[in-house]
């Protein structure tokens, strides 16, 4: 038997080893461990700095067509052949299900990757994560501004072995940094960075870009409702893909008949390509998914038109396919997941796109977004911390907030302009990152004003 002591780092492979030794007949043992670290700051002041280290196992133990799940954080002996024995136990109560989930074959993963791993990340101490949040509050300083925010880092590794012979490891880093800025009238302003290096985080930057945002908001109007032109800053992209991931881009979404993919169909302006891949180091890298299937690269959008889906074991099952590597943890109704999103840039600049533009609408981000229509990609939303009227090709005032509702493919299909630069943005609580440009738009829907925002 490996000893596991509950308080220490454990082995992910010793537990794993453990673990498999104890399921009688088969399954699969997950292992997720993180170390995270966060330094918080609110008025302009730092308040809290807190580090965690949590390590879990999880069991899917399989037979008839039966499955049960268990998971612990209690990694010593007792602890592991506790969760074994929870997870069998709930296996053999449980109802057969034609439909659940396979245990991929030994050939989907032999994943050992170190991809997005950075040493100094992991390793980074408060006083840089301080750092980086006093260049911040310098910059709200300097516009008499609020700073809120935080400075983030973590190191995770997860690893996975199933009864077929399959095992996959991966182990990856993520640095963050993201403020809003207040002012005086309602006026806000947004920015953030996210990398695999903390090296890459420039934090004067990131302030200097929230301040100018929210001086400039201050003394926001109202302008109509109706259909603008727009640029959306990639901040409102991401999200925008964060949402498109949700509804359309899943093989079960289809299955079910609740997503705008239509396979081989013109969906988008023939300059958009989207695409989903967890290896590409300009993103957030993650080379296997909760399966421990070996992560492909899947071209969603190709010039506009809607050419594939991902897939997890138990979709790629039914549609006679192998799994592209985007399943999530078991047990799993949501389906398969794109979590590692690009948008192909263009071009153009912001200026060159504000330049050409006689009157519209600026957007830095939205929030508050839900879905309307999945079968249409329908979103609703906010503006928020930054939104501008454009007149004459130029910035001219403050905008209040404003609420969209807009089908996405039918706005992508109206791509005036591509901006040549991406940025990659991290969802503030999904974990889908998308590395993608600003667009400018030739119609979208706002159908409704907030002349008092308080969100």
């Amino acid at each position: 038997m490996v000893a596991v002591d509950l308080v220490s780092r454990a082995d992910p492979d010793g537990v794993l080893e453990a673990a498999m030794r104890e399921l009688p007949g088969e399954g699969e043992a997950f292992y997720a461990g993180r170390d995270a670290a966060l330094t918080r700051f609110a008025g302009s002041r730092i308040h809290q700095n807190v580090s965690e280290h949590d390590a879990t196992l999880r069991i899917r133990a399989v037979e008839g067509g039966r499955s049960g799940v268990a998971s612990t954080n209690r990694l010593d002996p007792d602890g592991i052949r506790d969760v074994v024995a929870r997870a069998v136990d709930i296996c053999q109560r449980s109802a057969a299900n034609p439909d659940s989930a396979p245990l991929p074959p030994a050939s989907a993963g032999g994943v050992d990757s170190r991809l997005g791993h950075v040493t100094a990340t992991a390793e980074a101490d408060p006083e840089r994560r301080a750092a980086g949040a006093r260049a911040v509050i310098q910059a709200a300083e300097g516009g008499a501004l609020d700073a809120s925010g935080a400075f983030s880092t973590e190191a995770v590794t997860m690893a996975i072995a199933n009864s077929n012979g399959l095992h996959s490891r991966h182990s990856t880093t993520q640095a963050k940094l993201i403020t809003v800025m207040t002012g005086e009238d309602r006026a806000s302003g947004y920015a953030q960075a996210s990398s695999t290096d903390i090296a890459d985080i420039d934090a004067a930057a990131v302030g200097a870009e929230a301040a100018d945002k929210a001086v400039r908001s201050s003394g926001a109007i109202d302008v109509e409702p109706g259909e603008y032109e727009v640029i959306l800053e990639e901040y409102a992209v991401q999200t925008i893909l964060e949402y498109l991931s949700y509804v359309g881009f899943s093989a079960l979404a289809v299955e079910e008949g609740r997503s705008f993919m239509e396979i081989g169909k013109q969906l988008m302006g023939e300059n958009v390509t989207i695409w989903d891949d967890g290896n590409d180091p300009g993103g957030l890298p993650a080379a296997m998914d909760f399966e421990g299937v070996a992560k492909q690269r899947v071209d969603l959008i190709s010039d506009g038109v809607a050419n594939a889906l991902v897939h997890d074991s138990a979709t790629a099952r039914r549609a006679g396919v192998a799994s592209t590597g985007h399943g999530l943890p078991a047990p799993n109704a949501f389906g398969p997941a794109a979590w590692n999103l690009f948008m192909a840039p263009g071009s153009s600049s912001k200026a060159a796109m504000l330049g050409a533009i006689e009157r519209g609408i600026w957007v830095t981000r939205f929030h508050y977004v839900n879905i309307v229509h999945p079968k249409r990609g329908v979103l609703t939303g906010m503006t928020k911390d930054g939104t501008f009227l454009i007149e004459q090709g130029r910035i001219t005032r403050p905008v209040r907030n404003l609420r969209f509702t807009q089908a996405i493919p039918e706005a992508f299909g109206q791509v005036r302009a591509i901006s040549a630069e991406t940025r990659l943005i991290s969802a503030e609580y999904s974990g889908i990152n998308a590395r993608v440009p600003a667009l400018r738009l030739g119609r979208f829907a706002f159908t409704g004003a907030t002349a008092s925002e308080t969100a």
